[in-house]
């Protein structure tokens, strides 16, 4: 048992999917697992384990934002031997050609954080995505048809920003989208050796202001789910 975890030592499988709300680690369990079985509530924090075509894969609520994110992570590599890190995320898009629904797989992930400045002080780390699990995620969806956008991302500290037009700096050099945890999770991926990717569905953009509702965000994003699963194969 962690701190922040009430699980035992084996309760976790060696991947884990990380939705930031609790809600949709639970939707995600009953959706898609064989068998899920709950493991932690500390702090209403759900996580799930269970099986997915035979093979045992786990779910974790992180919550929103970095430090959040990090707590979980530090705690399911270290306490638990988890090796592969897979995101499950919203996020909103920065270009015009990213639309409402698509899905984003993000390769590096640009950041407004402070965490990493203070472990590379006055240098800049790039965070970038586990090959293996890039490649696997992009062949499903080749073999499937799923159109992909892939790319760099923006992890952002904050989600209401005082100048709303500032996404469009990050948009001229080509950024997809925003969202606030892959930077961590590609961070702390590289520092302990296991593997992360990030699989993103746009909930809103920035651009033309549409947006899904959070009911929907919480349950009608299966496509991402299937894809970050599909990485078990």
């Amino acid at each position: 048992m962690s701190i922040h975890i009430e699980a035992k030592k084996g309760d976790i499988a060696e991947t884990v999917l990380l939705p930031g709300d609790p809600m949709r680690a639970k939707w995600i369990a009953e959706t898609f697992f064989d068998e899920p079985k709950l493991y932690n509530d500390v702090r209403g924090m759900l996580g799930y384990t269970g099986t997915y075509k035979g093979k045992p894969v786990s779910v974790q609520g992180t919550g929103m934002g970095i430090p959040s994110t990090l707590i979980y992570c530090h705690e399911l590599i270290n306490e638990y031997g988890v090796k592969n890190l897979i995101r499950v995320g919203s996020t909103g898009s920065y270009q015009k050609y990213v639309k409402i629904r698509d899905i984003v797989i993000a390769m590096a992930a640009s950041s407004t954080s402070g965490i990493n400045n203070s472990r590379f002080i006055n240098a800049d780390y790039a965070p970038t995505a586990d090959f293996d699990l890039f490649m696997k995620a992009a062949q499903y969806t080749k073999k499937h048809n799923i159109p992909i956008k892939a790319g760099n991302v923006l992890s952002s500290d904050e989600f209401y920003e005082d100048d709303f037009n500032s996404y469009k700096k990050w948009a001229e050099f080509g950024v997809l989208c925003v969202e606030m945890e892959t930077a961590g999770i590609y961070t702390i991926a590289a520092k302990h050796n296991v593997s992360a990717l990030s699989i993103l569905t746009v909930s809103d953009s920035l651009v033309t202001k549409e947006a899904t509702s959070a009911d929907e965000r919480e349950s009608t994003f299966n496509t991402m789910i299937e894809i970050a699963l599909s990485t078990l194969e």
